[in-house]
């Protein structure tokens, strides 16, 4: 199971993490888009790292992993189903959904390749892995960095830069890789709507998509 210190912020201050993305609305649905723009019409669906369900829910995935209990509690609340685990060992057998999707979540992984690698395991041939993330060597990422441990949540944390990620997801056999970006100012400046681009190096929020091989 994921150490405890990843984990006990999530139990102790749901209530603040939830009000994150009321105050910050505007890049959560900012975000919200970025990773809808990755994702098939229908299907079946799992976020790894679900937290509690904000972005499951609206995105209409309705399968969950999600190690604090607290969190699997709230996501419940939202009509979903979640089940106890952690990326690196996920409860699934081979090939059981057309995609897997962690946001915000790579950051918190003991281990990122071995986690990548079972999201691969659980898709089936042709479905896709989306990763979200914030970007370490971009503006927001940088900030974080430099707060890191005034943060309750980042504290125990590891940020990566688009290529690490890139470079992981293609080690385990992930190809036809894809991405898109968000949030290109500070978060107190998002406006009602934050333009989506293809690729990336300017946005803070990256969302990378990658093919498991036929």
């Amino acid at each position: 199971m994921k150490s405890v210190p990843r984990i006990q912020p999530f139990e102790s201050h749901l209530e603040e993490y939830e009000d994150w993305f009321v105050k910050n609305r505007f890049a959560y649905r900012a975000e919200l888009e970025a990773v809808r723009r990755h994702l098939p019409e229908g299907g079946d669906g799992l976020e790894v790292g679900v937290g509690s369900g904000l972005f499951a829910g609206p995105l209409g995935i309705k399968i969950g992993v999600e190690p604090s209990a607290r969190m699997r509690a709230m996501a419940r609340t939202r009509d979903l189903e979640v089940v106890e685990g952690v990326a690196e060992d996920l409860p699934f057998p081979d090939h059981t959904f057309d995609f897997v999707l962690m946001v915000t979540t790579i950051c918190f992984l003991d281990d990122v390749r071995q986690g990548l690698g079972e999201a691969k395991r659980v898709v089936r041939p042709g479905g896709r892995v989306v990763v979200g993330f914030v970007d370490r060597e971009s503006p927001l990422g940088r900030v974080y960095l430099q707060h890191q441990e005034e943060s309750v949540f980042y504290r125990h944390a590891t940020f990566y830069s688009t290529r690490e990620i890139r470079d992981l997801m293609e080690e385990v056999g992930l190809d036809a890789l894809r991405a898109t970006q968000t949030i290109f100012v500070p978060l107190e400046e998002v406006g009602r709507e934050e333009e989506i681009r293809e690729g990336s190096g300017d946005g803070s929020f990256v969302v990378l998509s990658g093919r498991n091989r036929p």
